[in-house]
């Protein structure tokens, strides 16, 4: 059974036919998903479906490009809603100054808030970086070193260097259906030597559909896909991918139970 370790089950695209989304990923092999959260106006949401499927689980988060839109989400109401028994991780969070649709200083700012969430709760923090590696680096090993937290960086399409940091960290990388695209050999290097008790697989559906689904939108189903891509590079069985990933997830997510 895979996992899909991160996806947004309420947005545009999946929402309008969430049921059959769902059913699709189960038809497909996927026995957990989480969804994750971006802003505190759909924490409720997302954590109300996590509740209402015992395969789905939730985080709660603010997205780096919500930051400036959520200045009093601070570490103590990150820990607050964190306490619903389906919500398993922190995030996402972190920086994004490829985009910058919030200060950075503000992303900085909301960031290291989840840090704090996720070292009082134990509970994993979901990290986003794009084009900002080197503050993203620096501000994880600065924060690990005032106290461990758990953690993983998610849809990574960063460089070798700083997959060795974050692991080094005690992070888990997670891979998407950008490990598919024909361009992605940088990182499809990378992800074939990555240490196999550190990897996850992620859709980020609706976004990144991986080939041979790309121009469609993606859903939970879809991270087969890029789970046999990532078996190929790594030589190995996409059923051993499957354990191997799964069982990854759940020991970094130990709040979450396995499907029976």
């Amino acid at each position: 059974m895979f996992v899909d370790s991160h996806c947004h089950l309420n947005y545009k695209g999946l929402r309008e036919d969430q049921d059959g989304v769902i059913e699709r990923a189960r038809a497909a092999g996927v026995g957990t998903m989480l969804g994750i959260s971006t802003r505190a106006g759909e924490w409720d949401e997302v954590v109300a479906l996590a509740d209402a499927h015992p395969d789905i689980w939730a985080t709660i988060g603010i997205h780096p490009h919500e930051a400036d839109a959520h200045p009093e989400v601070d570490a103590t109401r990150l820990i607050d809603a964190a306490t619903h028994p389906k919500v398993i991780g922190i995030g996402e969070t972190g920086l994004d100054y490829f985009y910058d649709h919030s200060d950075r200083d503000q992303q900085r700012t909301s960031f290291r808030s989840h840090i704090g969430a996720s070292r009082a709760t134990g509970l994993p923090l979901i990290v986003h970086t794009r084009d900002a590696e080197d503050d993203t680096a620096a501000i994880l090993a600065e924060e690990m070193a005032a106290g461990f937290f758990p953690g993983v960086i998610h849809c990574f399409t960063a460089s070798a260097a700083f997959a060795e940091q974050a692991l080094a960290l005690g992070f888990y990388i997670s891979l998407s259906g950008i490990l598919t695209f024909k361009n992605a050999r940088d990182l499809q290097a990378v992800a074939a030597t990555l240490p196999g008790d550190r990897i996850l697989i992620e859709t980020d559906s609706p976004f990144l559909a991986p080939v041979p689904m790309r121009g469609k939108v993606c859903e939970p189903a879809y991270v087969a896909h890029t789970a046999t891509v990532l078996a190929g590079l790594r030589g190995i069985d996409v059923t051993k991918l499957a354990t191997q990933t799964s069982d990854n997830f759940f020991r970094l997510f130990a709040k979450a139970t396995r499907p029976a």
